[in-house]
């Protein structure tokens, strides 16, 4: 007999492994990658991004240090916009001085655009 509260758990065990799954293949990563960076067998991964087990606090560790992300991000506890602003800061690092500076123009553009779009939209 099943209840409630199983029924819910595996809900948030799909939901997760499919997130998982997800930001896996946005950021272009293989199973066998993600295998070789966390120390999870490719087939419990596999099987994690099907609903079909469970992850345990460790891994979802090392799944959030894979996909530098937040374990609240995984989650699905964290909005998306605040993730937004964390990965553009983590790439921002591995830029060199003269790219970090160019984004900040190109973000300076982009504002100022915005504000030139609004005064002729009045």
């Amino acid at each position: 007999m099943s209840t409630i509260s199983d029924e819910t758990g595996d809900l948030e065990q799909r939901a997760l492994g499919k997130r998982l799954r997800e930001i896996r293949e946005y950021l272009g990563l293989s199973q066998q990658y993600v295998t070789a960076t966390t120390g999870i067998a490719r087939t419990a991964i596999s099987e994690i991004e099907r609903g079909n087990r469970k992850v345990d606090s460790l891994e979802l560790r090392r799944f959030a240090r894979a996909y530098q992300t937040s374990v609240g991000r995984l989650l699905g506890e964290v909005e998306e916009s605040e993730t937004a602003f964390a990965a553009l800061e983590r790439a921002l690092v591995d830029l060199s001085p003269t790219d970090q500076n160019e984004v900040l123009k190109f973000a300076e553009f982009l504002s100022h655009r915005k504000t030139t779009d609004l005064g002729s939209a009045r």
